[in-house]
């Protein structure tokens, strides 16, 4: 879930080493010459692109955020369905995203400062079409369907222990529902690059309060970690609780319907990584639970879980790269098994300050190789 953009710049600006620089000079809009990078350049009211067609197959977006804001890019297809994204953009940093497009048609661009709102959009068009990469490629399509497999066997968890968890915060079983909470979570966190596909249904099920926009109403997972650990359970909690079940099965039921590329794979473990360094290694996820740690360990597990099913993709294409992710996920996890306590994890607000720095190093370190996945898959 979108992080409140103050902590967001810390962030970003800690993570300086997983960005590659890019040239931030915006050229007239038109097409993209010779499929290269597409320049984005955005601020805190305006979001240049530097052509607004493109043809089909791999899109690449360059671009810098020349703004005071943290800001975020998105490509969409009708309907606001999310083709690709790229999160917590610092002020004066580059990030690229490469995005499958097979399919003719029109889309749209979008510049998020401050990570808020529907974002400055602007229209954008694919021409021509071309076959998908995991059409076309026996070891995309086999991890496209190792990774599917990965979503629905999470997504079908999510749903079962959503249901139970709703049914301690509806019987009033305080201890029990909190007891519960973090370890229902985990299955969301694993897959959250596909729940946030859905615009409608990640805020619903995953917004924190710090987060809200005007008028919004204060739902899901949060609401009753506030609800637990904060206030007491409110008289609306039960109310809460079957619109979050509700919520879980509408978005387990689009997740069988999505088909994913070998890129969805590339940006969602590199996604992942973004969201343990701009909300886990803050403390700010679990703001009433500390139950961070937790959240930590499943994004950790997701992203791995995606570059599981690159492997072979990946092992064929840069073997060094893949030596290097396993030793910097092996690294990750050995610091998190340091700060385990029965079948889970310490609080976050148990940790010192040299023990969140160590993790944001070993963080930091892995988001390097994971910022290089999707330019290999890509080829």
């Amino acid at each position: 879930m979108r992080k409140t953009p103050s902590l967001a710049v810390l962030a970003g600006a800690a993570m300086l080493v997983t960005l590659t620089a890019c040239d931030s000079k915006s050229d007239s809009a038109g097409a993209a010459a010779d499929g290269g990078p597409i320049k984005v350049s955005a601020s805190d009211t305006a979001c240049e692109v530097s052509a607004t067609t493109a043809n089909a197959g791999n899109v690449t977006f360059e671009i810098t955020n020349k703004g005071t804001k943290v800001t975020e890019f998105y490509l969409y297809a009708e309907g606001d369905r999310i083709m690709g994204e790229v999160e917590n953009i610092a002020p004066g940093l580059n990030r690229r995203l490469i995005v499958e497009v097979a399919d003719a048609g029109k889309y749209q661009t979008a510049c998020k400062p401050g990570m808020a709102g529907n974002g400055i959009r602007g229209d954008f068009t694919v021409t021509g079409g071309v076959a998908k990469q995991n059409d076309t490629n026996a070891q995309k399509a086999q991890a496209t369907k190792s990774y599917a497999d990965y979503i629905a066997n999470n997504t079908s968890a999510l749903q079962d222990e959503t249901a139970k968890f709703a049914d301690l915060v509806k019987a009033g079983k305080v201890d029990e529902a909190k007891a519960a909470y973090a370890r229902t979570r985990v299955y969301y966190e694993r897959i959250e690059p596909v729940a946030e596909k859905f615009g409608d249904l990640d805020p619903a099920i995953d917004v924190r309060e710090a987060d809200l926009e005007p008028n919004q109403q204060f739902t899901g997972f949060h609401r009753l970690e506030k609800d637990l650990f904060q206030t007491g359970l409110q008289p609306d909690s039960a109310q809460i609780a079957d619109k979050l079940v509700t919520d879980v099965k509408d978005l387990v039921a689009k997740t069988k319907t999505l088909e994913l590329s070998a890129l969805d794979l590339a940006n969602g473990a590199k996604g992942l990584l973004d969201e343990v360094a701009t909300g886990k290694i803050t403390g700010e996820e679990e703001a009433f639970s500390h139950t961070d740690l937790w959240d930590f360990q499943a994004n950790v597990d997701g992203s791995k879980g995606a570059i599981t099913s690159l492997r072979p993709v990946l092992q064929a294409k840069d073997p060094a790269l893949v030596a290097t992710l396993d030793k910097e996920f092996a690294n990750v996890q050995g610091l998190l098994d340091k700060q385990r306590a029965g079948d889970g994890f310490k609080l976050y607000t148990e940790l010192s300050q040299d023990q969140v720095k160590e993790f944001a190093s070993a963080v930091d370190a892995l988001s390097e190789p994971l910022s290089k996945v999707a330019e290999v898959v890509s080829k």
